[in-house]
């Protein structure tokens, strides 16, 4: 049994240590790490996408389904070579996408404080800077996608590096207790002879 936790408290420690630094690499190198995980994903589409085309080209019955895998292998093996030769644009893609909703409904958010105006509520000023808020915070992210990518990846490094140390420290806690309850086992025994 003993050997069985050594084990598993090895294999918990590796988790938490890797955990721990990719954040760290996320946490110093955003830009790159985003670059090199756009080239990754573009090599797996390409890569793909030519295997099922030449997969499909092979193959000599010509059915509905094999032609739709030969476009859907083209299809795939396009967006992999775009997004190897221009990762920047699927890095700039998602802030901005994000930014414009964001902006939309900052936009909802300033007519909504408006209407609350019309109506005489008190607080109206407050929803109003709320929405001036979001718009300000979406006009950001569709104006600077990429400060808004590498804030985000290095919120995820400052997660990942906080999750695996409180993984070692939460672990070595749970050992050292199991530790002192088998002294006491032991002890006990010892009590009994």
């Amino acid at each position: 049994m003993k050997d069985f936790f050594k084990g598993l408290k090895a294999n918990y420690t590796a988790s938490a240590v890797l955990c721990m630094v990719f954040g760290l690499v996320l946490l110093i190198w955003p830009g790159t790490t985003t670059r090199i995980v756009c080239t990754l994903l573009g090599s797996v589409l390409l890569i793909y996408g030519a295997f099922q085309v030449v997969i499909c080209l092979a193959n000599r019955e010509r059915t509905f389904l094999s032609q739709g895998m030969l476009v859907f292998g083209i299809v795939l093996a396009v967006i992999g070579l775009w997004i190897l030769m221009r990762p920047e644009m699927i890095i700039m893609a998602v802030p901005v996408i994000i930014g414009i909703v964001v902006l939309i409904h900052g936009v909802h958010n300033v007519v909504q404080a408006i209407d609350l105006q019309r109506e005489s509520y008190d607080k109206w000023w407050v929803a109003l800077l709320f929405g001036i808020l979001t718009v300000g915070l979406g006009g950001m992210l569709v104006c600077n996608p990429f400060g808004a990518v590498e804030m985000a990846v290095r919120i995820i490094g400052i997660s990942l590096i906080y999750d695996g140390a409180s993984d070692m420290w939460i672990l070595s806690r749970v050992f050292q207790v199991k530790k002192n309850k088998e002294k006491i086992i032991d002890a006990d025994y010892r009590d009994l002879d």
